[in-house]
This record gives C-alpha cells, structure tokens and sequence, in this order.
C-alpha cells in the first residue's frame, strides 16, 4: 500500500480497446476481490446461493422491479481524472490526504479504510472513516483532547458531516491514537466500532501502550465515546463486526496473516443494546468451534452446513502472554480459517467472508473466496458462496473483502490488486459489473499505478454512494440513477 503522492493523468481511460485492464500482475494482493479486467460482466464464478448473501436484508429486491442487463452501462473517463463513472452518475471529493480538516486539528491523515454512513439530525449524514496509519504513515491522526489513545500511534478514525446534497459541514477527529485502523461495523445505537488491524504491545513498534482493540465512536458527539479501549472484547488483530439487533451479541473477525489463522468470535455485552458506552461494562468473548473441522478452508461444497456449533470462552481474551490464536482451547482445538474480513447482519443470521486460503501458506485446502452463513438460533453454520475463477486464467474471480449491500438490491466491493482498480457491483443473479475506477495515478507515466478503493458504503436514504480512495487518502460521494 503506497503513501506517496498522486500524478493524476487527463489522457484516455486506463481500459485497453477490448476493455481489459492493462498492466495486470498475475499475483492476487491483500483486497483483490473480483477480476482484475476492466470488461463488464466479465471474471467471476460462483457456486452456491448467491440470493442468500442478499436474504431477509432492507436492500433485497431492487426498487422499480429490478434491472434486466448488469450495471449501469460502460466506464465513462472522467475529464478530471479522479473517477471514472457510468453516464448519468457524478462524483463531488468531500475531503482529501494532506488538506486542513474543517476543524483546524490538523491535515486530513493518510490511508482512507473502512467507513460507515449513519444518520444525523435534520436530514444530515455523518460519515465515520478509518485510518489504516501504521508508524510510517505520511499524515497522521491529529492528537486531540479527551480523544487520544496512544500519543506515539498514528492511526484513528475522522468524522464527516454532511448535509442533505452532500456539503461537507464538518470535518473533525473522532478518535486518535491508535494502530492500523482497517475496518469494523455500526450499531444499533448508531455508533461505529472501529477495529485495531495490529496487536503490538507497548515498547514495540514505538507504541506507547498495547494496540489490538475495538474503540466505539460516536459521531454525532466523539467526546461521549472518547478513546476508551473495549478490553473485554478482545486484543487481536482485528478486522469487522456486526451486531444481531436482537439479542446484542457482537460477530468479530480476525485476519491474521500466517498459521495458526484467526478464529471468529462473539461477544456477550453484560448490557446487551445498551447504546453509547455500554460496551465498555464488559462480557464473555467466546470463539467458534465447528466439531470436527480445524480449517474452514477444507469445506467446499456450497449448501453443505454444521449443526452443533460450539462456543468456547477465550482463556486470556487481553492475550497478556500469548494471542488468542495460540491459546489453548481443550484437546477439541479450535476453528481457524485464513483471511476472515468482511461481516454483516441481515435475514437472523450473521454472514462473515473468508477471503482466499493457500494451501502453500498453511491453510488445508486454496479456495478464491467463502462466504458463511452462522444462524444462532439454530447453532447453524453453512457455507453459502464460493467465488472461483471463470475460464482462463486472465478473469480470476477472487478474494472477497468487505462487502455494501446496494440499492440495485446486491453489493458493491472494494478492489485492490495491480494494475486498474474499481469498485465492482454484484447483482443478485451473479452477475459482475464494474461501478467505478480510480484514475489517480500514484505510479509514474510508465509505469502507472492506482490505489485500492475501500470503505464504500450507502446514505441511509439509499441516495449517495461513499466511497475512499485509500492512497492518495480521498473519500468520494457519488449520486445518480440507483433505482434505475
């Protein structure tokens, strides 16, 4: 992930005549999630139910009776060179990397990541962004009073927000002083949980005290969450949430980076849907055991599920000594699985995404992608889809990462591999389209390169996209035809 700055080029789109992708590396990177071409509709296989991704959720059925073609027509290049988007759709940059923050605390940080939209008073919109900000990261969080953590650490969440035509009202920290800030998850209470991606302790690294947390902040008010660590929910290296509305319980990945691979976890507030701050009153972080399979990664028949899921409490939640990953959890073990990222509610269940899984790095068997399904209820786990490669070895269709659910009633998924990155639409069908690709050009007229996109996500009346380029750090609004 590059830092440096953008040369953003005004001269014909990136796409080749045939509408593939020029400059493609053969080898997939951390959010590679679907094809690496240009070409619509093009580069993704799956098995399985795809409708059970979409199932029981708000964004379910497209509005109007849904589309018969994928997408919303070609690419249209961008005379500004920042966003290259179908006709009919229009993007407004609501704030970029090194620019003063509304607020006067300082420039807006580096490494634009996981972002939540939530509503605000009076037809407002906050946005809440990550900061994935590692020690060298170009612009950090600003320290600010009653909302720092760790002064030595860079990473960190800002709060934007909005009016009703997207004007940016305020720019403001939300919280500073933390580590490697990649995704998380909103609540029922209209907060965001923001997820430490790095379990350094103090004394390592340069940090000051022990990273590997949740924080929640609140945007509408960032001095009522302040920078308190959710200890009890677990010191690991966190990726997302999602909170079940009913019962309160939180869903928590953990994308670890070498054997053993991390587990997915619940947590049992001891004030269950008790709004802002209740998650500091602790509770019982428990892993999921599936009897009889060690790796997740060694099923892959679509439809195939797990009856009898067990929870086993984590002996050392805080991992003092040793992570949780290692710990000892009785001679059953525990279930691992490589790459566990994106995580979200919807249809009395919790679905969470295993990227990829190479057997050459130690996982049991390669796949391109899982999605899981857990129903508590009935203490049921299934796998529902699994992405594969199409015919050739040119349109892999790979790595799923974070996931939108979108008004056109699929997802919309972030990009980051080599070469042209976009943000690709799913329908509900199967179907693949590119949505947006970046244009900014962090590589040189020879030799171009393009950020990652991250943290999209939807105004709560469905009427905006948001989305980040994660380097040069810049957070897009797009507005157009979504019910088309």
């Amino acid at each position: 992930m590059s830092s440096t700055s953008s040369e953003i080029p005004t001269g014909p789109s990136p796409e080749t005549a045939s509408g593939s992708s020029p400059n493609l590396s053969p080898d997939s990177t951390r959010r590679q999630v679907l094809s690496r071409t240009g070409a619509l509709g093009a580069g993704i296989a799956f098995t399985g139910a795809l409708s059970e991704v979409f199932a029981g959720t708000a964004l379910a059925a497209p509005r109007g009776g849904g589309r018969r073609r994928a997408g919303y027509g070609p690419l249209v290049p961008d005379p500004k060179g920042l966003l290259d988007l179908p006709r009919g759709f229009r993007h407004r940059v609501l704030s970029r990397e090194g620019e003063p923050l509304r607020s006067g605390e300082g420039p807006v940080p580096s490494n634009h990541d996981g972002m939540t939209a939530l509503r605000g008073r009076r037809g407002r919109v906050h946005l809440v962004r990550n900061h994935e900000n590692r020690m060298s990261a170009a612009f950090g969080v600003p320290t600010a009073k009653g909302l720092t953590y760790d002064p030595a650490a860079k990473g960190g969440c800002t709060t934007l927000t909005l009016d009703g035509r997207d004007n940016v009202l305020d720019e403001r920290v939300g919280l500073a002083g933390t580590a490697v800030n990649c995704a998380g998850g909103p609540t029922p209470w209209n907060t965001w949980l923001t997820c430490e991606e790095n379990e350094d302790k103090a004394g390592t690294a340069g940090y000051t005290k022990d990273h590997g947390f949740i924080f929640e902040v609140d945007p509408a008010d960032p001095h009522r969450t302040g920078a308190v660590p959710l200890t009890a929910m677990g010191r690991f290296q966190h990726e997302a949430i999602a909170v079940d509305p009913r019962s309160g319980i939180v869903y928590e990945t953990e994308d670890a980076f070498a054997r053993p691979f991390g587990l997915f976890y619940r947590f049992l507030p001891n004030k269950p849907l008790g709004g802002v701050g209740s998650l500091r009153a602790g509770g019982t972080l428990e892993a999921m055991r599936v009897p009889g399979v060690p790796d997740l990664s060694a099923v892959h028949e679509t439809g195939r599920s797990f009856r009898g899921v067990e929870w086993v409490p984590v002996p050392d939640p805080l991992a003092a000594r040793t992570p949780i990953r290692h710990q000892d959890f009785g001679p059953k073990g525990i279930t691992h699985a490589q790459k566990l990222e994106g995580c979200y509610w919807g249809d009395g269940a919790v679905y969470f995404v295993s990227s990829f899984a190479r057997s050459k790095e130690g996982s049991a068997r390669d796949h391109f992608g899982q999605v899981w399904k857990y129903e508590p209820h009935r203490r049921r786990l299934t796998l529902v889809v699994v992405f594969g490669p199409a015919t050739g070895i040119q349109l892999p269709g790979e790595s799923p990462d974070n996931i939108c659910l979108a008004p056109s009633g699929g997802l919309m998924v972030c990009e980051d591999g080599d070469g042209v990155q976009h943000v690709y639409g799913l329908t509900r069908r199967g179907q693949v389209y590119a949505m947006a690709r970046n244009r900014q050009n962090i590589g040189t007229p020879e030799a171009p390169e393009w950020g990652e996109f991250a943290g999209v996500t939807f105004s709560p009346d469905e009427s905006t996209m948001y989305v980040n380029c994660y380097t040069p750090g810049t957070t897009f609004a797009v507005r157009g035809p979504w019910a088309d």
